[in-house]
């Protein structure tokens, strides 16, 4: 088998400012042409590609796949993100795992992991 992983795709009712959310929030670029159709984050030799689409229908469940992001750093940067525009859902601990789910500003689900 030859296949790798190039890329996540999320759909977006404004797929600009759902980049720029995302840009902020691991530290990366939005590549140059984006628009309220199609954006896509900066790669700089970081993987995976993460691309925007824009959809016309609203996020109505929850996600099938989400984003896991670990910090070292995790009260800081849950306040970073809630300060982005996330939205806290729930804070879990399982064992000496801790982590918080959050939704970005167009409620897709993504957790932090305190590491």
């Amino acid at each position: 088998m030859n296949n790798t992983v190039y890329g996540v795709s999320v759909d977006a009712a404004n797929a600009e400012k759902l980049a720029r959310f995302w840009a902020e929030a691991l530290g990366r670029d939005v590549a140059a042409g984006a628009s309220t159709e199609f954006a896509t984050l900066d790669p700089n030799g970081t993987t995976p590609r993460l691309s925007f689409h824009h959809v016309p229908e609203p996020k109505s469940v929850k996600n099938r796949l989400h984003l896991d992001l670990i910090s070292p750093t995790f009260e800081a940067d849950t306040d970073r993100l809630l300060a982005l525009g996330a939205t806290r859902i729930r804070d879990l601990t399982q064992g000496s795992a801790r982590w918080t789910t959050f939704a970005d500003p167009e409620g897709n689900e993504f957790d932090l992991i305190a590491g």
